[in-house]
């Protein structure tokens, strides 16, 4: 912004110039009279008061407005009354409030060659009015057909995976393009956001199938590394227990098991395990045996 156009100009020079034409005309009618010319002077007082109105102006606080005189640009004028002079300047207004606009959906084509429906809001104000009035005709629209176009162009730049998961990268790059593109209209993109990407119904299906292997996969992975686990602990558990201690665990598995008497449980036990217990159990049979032979 040049330096013509930093500070508001207010003077009040168009009002004050018309009231005191008037006064001059009734001080000049009052001065000849009763001459006749008089209330010609009268008359141009009067006229000198009409075009007071027309040297009024007011700006709403969140507007701007650039004086033009003769259509050539002349000042700023900012919130509140201003003054200009009347039937040779002209004023034109500008917002400038944060505008948000709505980019319609674009069929874009991905880098992946897959199609893709992208819809987005770009929020912008305008911080140089003179720029945004003078070098551009209509700077809404143009900045919204820019954000069509940059945004096509980056969309398409990028493969699906990397606009699913990045889209706030996406929307970035698309803001600081459509930011440098616009520079020259006194426009100021605040930032761009992406609404909508909508993925044809096939594609949908593939990714759902997609993200259900990998779920799949997790749920594998996590259960042998369970397994895994599980054998580790009881590995280092058999290390820890005598053959007395596996024999009485092998005995409390018995019991637990066994509560259901209609279920016949066959358990295999080594016999290096049960070797000492069978071979106690033979020699206590045969010495009973040897007992009751000898009493008889």
């Amino acid at each position: 912004m040049s330096e013509k156009t930093t500070e508001y100009s207010r003077s009040p020079a168009p009002f004050v110039f018309f009231v005191i034409l008037s006064i001059v005309f009734v001080v000049l009618a009052l001065i000849i009279y009763p001459d006749p010319i008089a209330f010609v002077f009268g008359l141009l007082a009067v006229l000198a008061l009409f075009p007071l109105p027309a040297t009024l102006a007011i700006n709403q606080e969140w507007e701007e407005a650039i004086i033009l005189r003769f259509g050539k640009f002349q000042r700023l004028v900012g919130p509140g009354f201003f003054f200009k002079w009347p039937y040779v300047e002209t004023f034109l207004k500008q917002d400038k409030r944060i505008t948000t606009l709505d980019i319609s959906r674009q069929d874009v084509m991905t880098k992946d060659n897959i199609s893709v429906t992208v819809d987005a809001v770009v929020f912008m104000k305008i911080v140089n009015t003179k720029d945004s009035l003078v070098n551009i005709r209509n700077v809404w629209d143009s900045v919204m057909k820019m954000a069509q176009t940059t945004m096509r162009d980056v969309v398409g730049d990028v493969e699906l995976d990397e606009l699913l998961a990045r889209r706030d990268e996406v929307a970035s790059k698309i803001a600081t393009i459509i930011d440098r593109e616009t520079a020259e209209w006194g426009v100021d993109i605040t930032s761009v956001n992406l609404q909508t990407v909508e993925l044809p119904e096939d594609m949908k299906r593939v990714i759902a199938r997609q993200a259900e292997a990998e779920r799949e996969k997790r749920a594998v992975i996590i259960k042998s590394e369970g397994e895994l686990t599980a054998a580790e602990n009881l590995e280092r558990a058999v290390n820890k227990m005598s053959n007395r201690a596996m024999y009485l665990r092998t005995l409390s598995s018995l019991e637990d098991i066994s509560f259901d008497q209609s279920n016949t449980i066959v358990f295999a036990v080594p016999m290096d395990i049960v070797n000492g217990e069978i071979i106690g159990m033979s020699a206590l049979a045969e010495a009973t045996k040897a007992k009751k032979n000898s009493q008889k």
